[in-house]
């Protein structure tokens, strides 16, 4: 098995000064902030940050792990606290608005979803998965629902609420509503 050595105290300086304006930069201008730009404004190279983050995605999930992983602890938090096809709702508005609120996370979201990115979509998966299998048991969702979809169809929510420029949650709340009625169990 191969050491992974420490990085030099530089080095980690400049990874996490990396991490803090690229979560400022996707904050202020989303996903397709230019990577050139992030550099500059964090004082670095842009091969300093290529070198820490060989891809935009690895970028974003460096910038968003602990936010996605904390929005997939809360499925359980809420599943404990709620029946499940009302805990599977909560937790869906819980993350909508988390994918408005951090404009990156929706295209982190998005390829975690679609293209089944481990760092981060894993544990949302499985959070869903939890959540809808709950619901489907207890009669309250659809069963030919995957998991899978319902994610899919909660980032289309989100996109339709930023394409209206609807970026609040009560647009979002709404939509999920509607969304959610059309998955219940007839």
């Amino acid at each position: 098995m191969a050491q992974v050595r420490p990085l030099r105290a530089d080095a980690r300086r400049n990874r996490e000064r990396l991490l803090r304006v690229a979560a400022e930069v996707f904050a202020d201008r989303g996903a397709g902030a230019a990577l050139d730009d992030i550099a500059r404004r964090a004082e670095v190279g842009v091969g300093t940050l290529y070198r820490h983050f060989p891809t935009r995605q690895a970028l974003l999930e460096a910038v968003y792990l602990e936010r996605v992983e904390a929005v997939a602890a809360r499925a359980d938090v809420i599943a404990a606290a709620r029946p499940p096809g009302a805990a599977l709702r909560a937790w869906l508005d819980e993350l909508a608005v988390g994918m408005l609120q951090a404009r990156g996370l929706k295209a982190l979201l998005g390829t975690a979803v679609t293209s089944g990115s481990p760092a981060c979509g894993d544990c949302v998966r499985g959070a869903a998965a939890r959540l809808v299998r709950a619901a489907q048991e207890a009669g309250e969702l659809r069963p030919d629902v995957a998991p899978i979809e319902v994610l899919r169809l909660v980032h289309g929510v989100v996109t339709a609420c930023e394409s209206a420029d609807e970026v609040d949650e009560t647009a979002a709340r709404r939509y999920l509503s509607l969304l959610m009625e059309g998955l219940a169990r007839p």
